[in-house]
């Protein structure tokens, strides 16, 4: 998160040191103009490609309606865009807060280049605030005739990015934390993965449970007109004009880094999976289990990015709230990152209190990875408890695997919650970029589906019944004492913490001094 990004910079930084730095790079460098870019939007005519051919007979027996596939696994979620890649004919409409110089994110980039070589049209939008290491990559992408590559509110400093949070704080704050995947404006990829190992359950290092969806269908429409809304946006910049043209040996350079990355022991287990795997063998052979229902598109309008006017007419928060209103029965929320504040824990307690059923799923102190965020939550953990909520914490020992799981690299050091989607009344399922904070409320930009499926929802429903208990620890108030009391369940049976469990006490004493802190609306 950019907010805790600059939080660590400036601990690090004298006060003085950075007066200086200011002084030194304030007003020396700006951003560059827009004029001349060119304007393109989603093609429409794609009906005859692969795509459109398979999905034609299932969209036409489903008039106005949006197929729905989960994808929880997260190597099937990995093999699902690579094999849209593969799959397209006209074009690939590719947008991402992270995407990482990793093996998963380097087999993707050449998944994006090889799409390039057929003739794809490919339009990549990357949020600017972490390619870093990667202007050389984005430059040689660029190069190709076939690619044209984006970066979405972009730092100026490219060598000293903290620089930008010293000089441009206000602007550079803000970030386009969206993501989506749509090849031949016929399939869509909407949830909640960035692109990197962690998100695919790759390597060794922290595996993030995450939710995916394909989408189809008239919901595809949707999802195309929102990428070239940000694509054509004020904030959206072509790579060229931050980071330069690329060398004479880039394109040489580029495909030796894509055969170096799969020649790698964990790049050979996914790229198994990918020849192994029938989801797109079902997809284009009109057999992949979709669910057909009613599905809509939330966004906010690029606009939120540069206007920090307080208006609700650009927010996702404002048209989903008024979408899901009211609830009745049951709120099922996950969110890694819960920072309610006030506002936020008054709605929800007010829930419990007329009755409704409400849980939620959040990272234990152990689990997350920004630190800050988790004593956002804490400071309203005993308010959310004394309503009637039920408090559930992720384990780092939660690990979910991906097609690794054979692997003989070693698996994940430990689990990290990324998911961010929430059930209502057991008949509609949110699933998106939008995590329960003030930061995806008011400064980030953020999409995803609401689907009409009492199947996906109820699923939700089950875990929190099934598996959530035994993946996460349960936060409770003492019956006597009214002190905090984590709950593990173990084959042993129930074992009580009465401190935040899997972390020292510097570290409680840390989130302690930081939940006191008026930085609520950074988080």
């Amino acid at each position: 998160m950019s907010g805790a990004s600059f939080a660590r910079f400036c601990r690090g930084v004298p006060a003085s040191l950075a007066i200086a730095l200011v002084s030194l790079v304030t007003g020396c460098v700006s951003l560059p103009s827009l004029e001349g870019r060119n304007e393109t939007s989603a093609l429409v005519d794609t009906q005859g490609t692969r795509l459109g051919l398979a999905l034609a007979p299932l969209a036409a027996a489903n008039p106005g309606k949006s197929g729905i596939y989960a994808l929880a696994e997260p190597g099937g979620a990995f093999a699902a865009r690579a094999l849209l890649a593969s799959a397209a004919e006209r074009s690939l409409d590719v947008q991402y807060y992270i995407w990482h110089g990793d093996q998963t994110g380097y087999m993707l980039f050449e998944a994006l280049w090889q799409a390039a070589e057929r003739g794809v049209r490919v339009r990549l939008l990357l949020d600017d605030n972490s390619t870093r290491g990667l202007d050389a990559t984005i430059v040689a992408l660029d190069a190709h005739p076939n690619i044209d590559v984006r970066l979405y509110n972009p730092v100026v400093h490219r060598g000293a990015r903290s620089l930008n949070f010293l000089t441009d704080f206000t602007r550079v704050n803000r970030r386009m934390h969206n993501k989506s995947f749509t090849a031949d404006n016929q399939a869509t990829i909407v949830g909640g993965r960035n692109i990197g190992n962690e998100y695919f359950g790759a390597g060794t290092g922290v595996a993030f449970r995450d939710l995916d969806v394909i989408a189809v269908g008239t919901v595809v429409r949707e999802v195309s007109t929102a990428f070239d809304l940000y694509w054509n946006s004020a904030s959206a910049y072509p790579a060229t004009r931050l980071v330069g043209s690329a060398a004479l040996d880039a394109a040489a350079s580029l495909r030796e880094k894509f055969e170096a990355v799969r020649d790698d022991p964990v790049s050979a287990t996914y790229l198994g999976a990918l020849r192994n795997t029938t989801l797109m063998r079902e997809l284009l052979d009109g057999r992949l289990a979709f669910e057909w229902t009613t599905a809509r598109l939330f966004r906010d309008d690029p606009a939120k990015t540069l206007d920090t006017a307080d208006r609700t007419d650009v927010l996702l928060l404002s048209a989903l709230l008024n979408e899901v209103r009211p609830l009745n029965m049951s709120f099922d929320l996950v969110s890694p990152y819960l920072v309610p504040g006030e506002g936020g824990t008054q709605a929800l307690a007010a829930l419990a209190g007329r009755g409704v059923q409400v849980r939620i799923l959040t990272n234990s102190a152990a689990a997350t990875d920004v630190g800050a965020v988790h004593a956002g939550y804490a400071k309203r953990r005993e308010d959310l408890l004394r309503a009637g909520i039920r408090l559930y914490e992720l384990k780092p020992s939660a690990v979910e695997r991906g097609p690794e799981e054979k692997q003989t690299t070693g698996g994940s050091s430990g689990a990290s919650l990324h998911a961010k989607t929430f059930a209502i009344d057991r008949s509609r399922l949110f699933v998106g970029s939008f995590n329960f904070d003030a930061r995806s409320a008011r400064l980030n930009t953020e999409m995803g589906l609401l689907i009409d499926s009492p199947a996906l929802a109820a699923r939700l429903a089950a875990s929190f019944e099934d598996d959530i208990p035994n993946a996460a620890y349960e936060v409770r108030r003492d019956a006597v004492s009214g002190n905090l009391e984590w709950i593990e369940r173990t084959h042993a049976g129930e074992k009580r913490f009465t401190s935040e469990p899997g972390i020292g006490i510097l570290s409680r004493a840390w989130l302690g001094f930081i939940s006191i802190l008026p930085i609520e609306w950074l988080l």
